[in-house]
């Protein structure tokens, strides 16, 4: 299980300028977010998960789920599975981008494989890029609890474009 230094909680969450992203390779821009030189999304605060690790074709969240994240069931809903998948399936495609290139999600896939409680504890969400071209990205993603245990997986399909 990896952790980073900061929780998602107390990082600065906000919006980098897009001239910064212009300026920054796809792993550098990433870089700076996980390295907090760069606020983290928003969305990461608000689902607590934070960007741990990253790599040329590969990026790594970790969430800690908790009861603000619960279905009427009584169990984490589908959405923070899917958000911490989308998340590093199209960050691991972002990694992959040069300098004045931008993505977004054209369609992904996810398969839940377990439930998760507030019981479960902290999450790693592992991307990889299966294919990385000029216009498309195509990506996969493990969702797995602290002992390794598969909870979810998918993939992802994305759009690369000129900023």
């Amino acid at each position: 299980m990896s952790t980073g230094d900061v929780g998602a909680a107390e990082r600065d969450t906000g919006l980098a300028p897009l001239e910064t992203l212009e300026q920054m390779s796809g792993l550098e821009f990433l870089s700076a977010i996980r390295d907090g030189r760069l606020p983290a999304a928003p969305i990461a605060h608000t689902l607590d998960f934070e960007l741990s690790e990253v790599e040329h074709g590969r990026a790594l969240f970790c969430g800690t789920p908790g009861f603000a994240h619960y279905n009427p069931i009584g169990s984490v809903h589908g959405g923070w599975y899917a958000t911490l998948l989308d998340s590093c399936m199209a960050c691991a495609v972002q990694s992959t981008l040069p300098k004045g290139s931008g993505y977004t999600t054209l369609e992904f896939k996810i398969n839940l494989v377990r439930a998760i409680t507030g019981d479960t504890g902290p999450v790693d969400a592992e991307g990889k890029v299966v294919q990385a071209g000029r216009r498309i990205g195509v990506a996969e993603g493990r969702l797995t609890d602290g002992a390794g245990k598969l909870l979810a997986h998918g993939t992802t399909t994305c759009l690369i474009f000129p900023l």
